[in-house]
């Protein structure tokens, strides 16, 4: 999904409130698949903040599908692009590090003519429009209809052999993945998938070739744990957008799980043909049990205190760079109020900004130390800056 943004020109703006649109604006275009939680709306106020600092290196610590690792990178910082997800890696390898060529494109086209047959993909993950409801004869509804799933049985173990080096590869899976999420059966996760053909699913997918980076020698992507990340890392900012564990005591911690939402682009990725389970065919080894961060946990500590706040406090004290930007959800476990509580600990100095989406407005609030509880309202949007 190609996306446009608008983002302001000024480098400086040291106001309190401010509206992007109201400046000059310039467009970045960045790309990625539908994703829940995704900061796409986020990015123009992400980079506003940005803008009125001294920075040039940024770390993006948790990536995911890159878009603010893109939006950075097309605005000429340096970017550190960090997630735990491989899939991540290889979106960051081929938007940051992946140079297009003749011979890429050549590859592509290569790729989307290739006859397609049935194969493991098409055995899990395929099926037939049956009176319009996505089943198997095995009962189970699936992600794609049957005809992309034979194109992708040819398309992935092909990759391996044209590709020449991981660059290649990366930029090769990445434009498969791209194709996919464009004809896929889902709402946008792979938790659960529609019982009736969504229409894009009837479409055939076709690779094209993902918008690269063209100034990609001095950006880095890593593939790590946040906390080894931080160790390894030097940067001015870090931006920090971890996964939410949800506020709502009725939900159990098993429905907000990322590695679980996304276990098919790891297959993908990795092509291994995994173990899989339940009724989506779900890998094993992204169960909730074994693959869910800390920063998703739903429970409290021995103290009391709920684990993901902890992480939360822990990212901020162990941050090494001079300014940290959190983005965060009034959904999340964690409140506004806790996080302020924090900062004012760690940090000398800090502004939070609260979105409004529906009037374009980024409004600035009180400083660290003069903190106000309000009434935000439904689904609201915060960037924590502070500086330690």
């Amino acid at each position: 999904m190609l996306e446009t943004h608008l983002i302001p020109r000024v480098k400086q703006n040291n106001s309190k409130q401010f509206n992007l649109f109201e400046n000059p604006v310039i467009p970045i275009q960045t790309e990625g698949i539908k994703y829940s939680g995704s900061k796409l709306k986020l990015i123009p106020y992400i980079l506003s903040v940005v803008h009125s600092l001294p920075v040039k290196h940024i770390f993006d610590g948790f990536s995911g599908t890159t878009r603010v690792s893109q939006a950075l990178a097309k605005c000429d910082y340096q970017v550190t692009a960090n997630d735990l997800a491989i899939w991540s890696k290889v979106f960051g390898e081929c938007y940051l590090k992946g140079k297009k060529s003749k011979s890429l494109q050549e590859k592509i086209n290569y790729l989307n003519n290739l006859k397609g047959y049935e194969a493991w993909f098409s055995q899990h993950y395929g099926g037939k429009a049956r009176g319009g409801l996505s089943l198997h004869p095995d009962g189970k509804k699936k992600i794609w209809q049957i005809h992309n799933t034979k194109k992708l049985d040819a398309i992935r173990p092909e990759i391996d052999k044209v590709a020449e080096n991981s660059f290649e590869k990366s930029i090769l899976l990445t434009s498969l993945i791209l194709a996919l999420d464009k004809v896929d059966n889902t709402l946008g996760h792979y938790a659960s998938y529609l019982r009736e053909w969504a229409p894009r699913s009837f479409n055939t997918m076709n690779l094209l070739m993902p918008l690269t980076e063209k100034k990609s020698n001095h950006h880095k992507v890593m593939n790590k744990d946040i906390f080894q990340a931080l160790r390894k890392v030097k940067a001015d900012l870090s931006y920090f957008d971890p996964p939410y564990g949800s506020n709502n005591e009725k939900m159990p911690p098993s429905r907000v799980r990322y590695a679980s939402y996304y276990h098919i682009w790891k297959t993908i990725c990795l092509n291994d043909e995994p173990e899989l389970a339940g009724k989506t065919n779900r890998r094993v080894d992204c169960n909730d049990k074994t693959a869910g961060s800390i920063f998703e946990e739903f429970r409290k500590n021995k103290k009391g205190k709920f684990i993901a706040l902890t992480a939360i406090e822990r990212l901020i004290k162990e941050c090494p760079s001079q300014y940290i930007l959190l983005s965060y959800n009034n959904g999340g476990r964690a409140t506004k109020e806790e996080i302020c509580a924090i900062i004012s600990k760690q940090c000398k100095k800090a502004q939070i900004f609260s979105i409004d989406y529906k009037r374009h407005v980024m409004s600035g609030m009180r400083w660290t130390h003069d903190w106000t509880k309000s009434n935000e309202g439904k689904n609201k949007e915060f960037l924590f800056l502070m500086e330690k």
